[in-house]
């Protein structure tokens, strides 16, 4: 899983980037706040934000996420208490609220309950399963492996049903935030449709996908 980190504080930056690596996550850390938000749309599975940053403040960054993710886990980790800040914080679409000081596994808590698929198995169709864990289709008793790339669509079309996602949405989740060129996406739709008993992803003209079930 890959996470973005923003925290000023240089020691408690390191200090939760290792531990999380440890766990076996990507981290991507910031320290300043326009660096946090001109990367955020590279693909996160997660994002852990202080509010008191350099130059672009954690809320705005909030934001910002919020018009490219509106389902992507967001924690936030700040010394303030004051209750305006956080009643904002959730406002604009927060996940949850870590108090600091904050001992690291508080953190790692708040992201296996927030930011980890918690139902192995998604059901698409009566007799139709994404399995997370296998990374597998389950078509009538049939299993088809996906490849990583499959797996993140599949991941992306199900967390995003019947909601149009733009050529851009999906480069930068599935792609993880490297360049991707129209005929690659188009390639990889064309795989996975084989895998799919029925039409369940259309095609939006000029735009991207659509997956209706």
């Amino acid at each position: 899983m890959k996470i973005l980190l923003l925290e000023d504080n240089k020691k408690l930056n390191t200090t939760i980037k290792k531990r999380l690596e440890l766990k076996g996550y990507k981290v991507f850390n910031f320290e300043d706040g326009q660096e946090a938000y001109d990367n955020i749309t590279e693909g996160f599975s997660c994002f852990i934000l202080d509010i008191n940053v350099p130059n672009v403040d954690g809320i705005k960054i909030l934001k910002k996420i919020r018009e490219f993710y509106k389902d992507v886990p967001v924690i936030i980790i700040s010394a303030s208490v004051e209750l305006d800040i956080i009643k904002e914080s959730y406002d604009f679409g927060c996940n949850d609220y870590l108090k600091k000081p904050f001992f690291i596994d508080e953190l790692e808590i708040k992201i296996e309950r927030l930011c980890q698929i918690k139902d192995e198995r998604v059901k698409f169709d009566e007799n139709s399963f994404f399995d997370y864990k296998s990374s597998t289709l389950i078509i009538d008793d049939t299993t088809t492996r996906l490849t990583k790339k499959e797996r993140l669509l599949m991941n992306l079309f199900l967390t995003q049903k019947n909601q149009v996602l733009s050529y851009e949405m999906i480069e930068n989740y599935v792609w993880e935030g490297s360049f991707a060129s129209i005929d690659s996406i188009r390639s990889l739709v064309r795989r996975l449709r084989k895998s799919l008993p029925k039409e369940y992803i259309q095609t939006v003209v000029d735009t991207g996908y659509i997956f209706n079930s």
